[in-house]
């Protein structure tokens, strides 16, 4: 992507964000989707990070992937939300019903799982959605949400344990 313009300009620009938004709009709504718990959220914090996508593309320098960078951008927007006044007072329950359709179907271990990573801590969950949802690695997470790979690896294992513990009891929510 290093030279999005090409000689034309506009339509090798155009181009290139039809397939950015292509290879990646259903990761980044899923993703929104578990961060904010609120599916319409989810929808305006994609719609958001596609448009910051559209503004930035031409200073995207590469040093990261593509995915990367995307996923960055969305984390940002999702914070960005997640911390506006009024989002404190929603009722953000989630059901992995409500969730974008995923390109493979989930089952009920999928269903349990889901369920379980919702209800992690933002903090632990944010490493979580990257590391096993997104398939980042441990510096692409640490690059995408701005903090060291030492604290994506502890927050990693408190994230492992705290499901583990959800899991194993069998705790839902209700």
């Amino acid at each position: 992507m290093g030279n999005v313009k090409g000689p034309n300009g506009a339509p090798h620009r155009k181009a290139e964000f039809e397939r950015l938004i292509e290879q990646y709009q259903v990761a980044v709504l899923r993703t929104c989707y578990l961060y904010l718990c609120d599916k319409t959220l989810a929808e305006d914090a994609s719609q958001e990070t596609f448009i910051k996508v559209c503004r930035t593309m031409d200073t995207f320098r590469g040093e990261c992937s593509e995915k990367t960078w995307i996923m960055k951008i969305a984390m940002h927007t999702c914070y960005d939300i997640n911390h506006s006044g009024w989002y404190r007072f929603m009722n953000r329950h989630v059901t992995p019903e409500m969730l974008p359709e995923a390109i493979v179907p989930f089952d009920d271990v999928d269903d349990e799982i889901t369920n379980a990573v919702i209800r992690l801590p933002l903090k632990l969950r944010e490493v979580i959605l990257l590391y096993y949802y997104q398939e980042l690695k441990v510096n692409e997470v640490a690059e995408a949400l701005g903090i060291s790979q030492s604290s994506v690896s502890g927050r990693l294992k408190r994230g492992r344990d705290r499901l583990k513990a959800y899991l194993e009891r069998g705790e839902r929510d209700e």
